[in-house]
């Protein structure tokens, strides 16, 4: 139980509304320079000035809360959000009420804070900020490695430790708080001062383990949003194995821990000998293989005498003669079949004209035979009228009319 204060106003003493107002704020503000309360928030309203106006309450009690503007608030409030306010009470004596003015305000419970993460990792995921085809590999050998991380935390010391041992390389450092409200601020600026000057080829954002809480600050937007924007790149090397910020989604390689993340950026000179010895081991195989290759190649090459190679090429000749003259020779048998063909269709072709004559001559002596005019010849006539009609009858006869004889025509008229 609080101990109730002893009164320091006697029983006679009359004051006007504003004294008693004014003192009544002293009081309260001295009382109470600094004060943390956990509640559900409800009624929550923004001004046009840019200040929140809110209550913060229980099962039993409610208390008025404002935010001024510029007040960091790193998270969107909502009615019914269960959170921890730090600030300092104060009254208000035009309405006649008290009320807390926040400087500090985080999640109240584990199950907020992921409810929160969860909300926030898929709209940046629907942005395209985790895509895996944005990722960018780690340069085998970096030279110059920027650390993003608080000077004093035995993250820094972890990481510069496991550099030197495994390959020594130039470490950059920005300075930055891992915590609290500006936290997410200075860990953003670090990965945007590290692209500006392009003065490293690799970042590490890196931090101890701790509490959700704590590691809120590399789940801020800010900070997703400059890692996934970095041109050079990042790893992210935050909290433990079992922690998983936002920043990790949107970093191109993932550590468990800052140590590890001293591991995945440069390889052990141990490995780096075993590396080099393998390869030189490929290398000189290969090159073995190679000229075992050309020795067999040289062995294989028969060298022949000059008188060789022009015997060879002398049969090769000959062949080439005989294979001509066979084709010349099937050629010119061909033309002379064909030549052979050509002469006996001329001898058919005058075989065909002789019967053709004589079938012409025997058509024409039976047209001879067959002619009127040997009629005539035996002493017959043929009498025509005028349009050159036979008379056959004598009824039929008129005048003028034509007689044919055998050796002439006689008119009639």
């Amino acid at each position: 139980m609080m101990e109730k204060p002893a009164p320091f106003v006697q029983p006679d003493m009359v004051f006007s509304v504003s004294d008693a107002s004014a003192l009544l704020k002293k009081v309260v503000e001295t009382a109470f320079p600094r004060i943390k309360i956990r509640g559900e928030l409800s009624q929550i309203t923004r001004a046009t000035s840019g200040h929140m106006y809110m209550t913060i309450k229980d099962a039993n009690a409610a208390i008025s809360v404002i935010i001024w503007r510029g007040t960091p608030v790193p998270f969107k409030l909502e009615d019914g959000m269960e959170v921890i306010v730090t600030g300092r009470f104060t009254t208000y004596p035009a309405r006649s009420n008290y009320q807390i003015v926040v400087s500090e305000i985080e999640m109240a419970g584990v199950g907020a804070i992921l409810k929160m993460l969860e909300e926030r990792k898929r709209k940046l995921a629907a942005e395209g900020l985790f895509d895996s085809a944005r990722k960018k590999p780690l340069p085998k050998f970096p030279q110059r490695i920027g650390i993003v991380t608080s000077p004093t935390g035995a993250a820094f010391q972890d990481i510069q430790n496991r550099l030197r041992e495994r390959f020594p390389v130039q470490i950059v450092l920005y300075p930055a708080t891992v915590q609290g409200v500006t936290a997410a601020a200075e860990v953003a600026a670090g990965i945007e001062y590290f692209n500006h000057a392009n003065n490293v080829d690799v970042i590490i954002v890196a931090r101890g383990g701790g509490a959700l809480e704590d590691l809120l600050p590399f789940s801020e937007e800010i900070v997703v949003r400059a890692a996934a924007a970095s041109k050079i790149p990042l790893v992210s090397g935050v909290g433990h194995e079992p922690d998983w910020m936002l920043i990790d989604f949107a970093a191109d390689v993932r550590a468990p821990t800052p140590t590890g993340a001293a591991e995945i950026v440069v390889p052990t000179k141990l490995a780096l000998m075993q590396e080099i010895d393998n390869l030189w081991h490929r290398l000189f195989n290969n090159f073995t293989t190679r000229l075992n290759n050309a020795k067999s190649r040289v062995d294989a090459i028969n060298i022949k005498s000059p008188r060789q190679m022009v015997m060879e090429q002398m049969q090769r000749l000959d062949d080439t003669g005989r294979t001509l003259a066979i084709i010349i020779n099937g050629k010119l048998l061909n033309a002379k079949q064909k030549m052979d063909t050509v002469n006996s269709v001329q001898n058919i072709l005058e075989n065909k004209l002789g019967l053709l004559h004589q079938n012409v001559c025997h058509l024409g002596q039976m047209l001879n035979s067959l002619s009127y005019k040997n009629v005539l010849q035996r002493g017959y006539a043929i009498v025509r009228d005028e349009n050159n009609t036979i008379i056959g009858r004598k009824a039929d006869g008129l005048t003028p009319a034509t007689i044919e004889f055998a050796d002439g025509v006689l008119k009639l008229n």
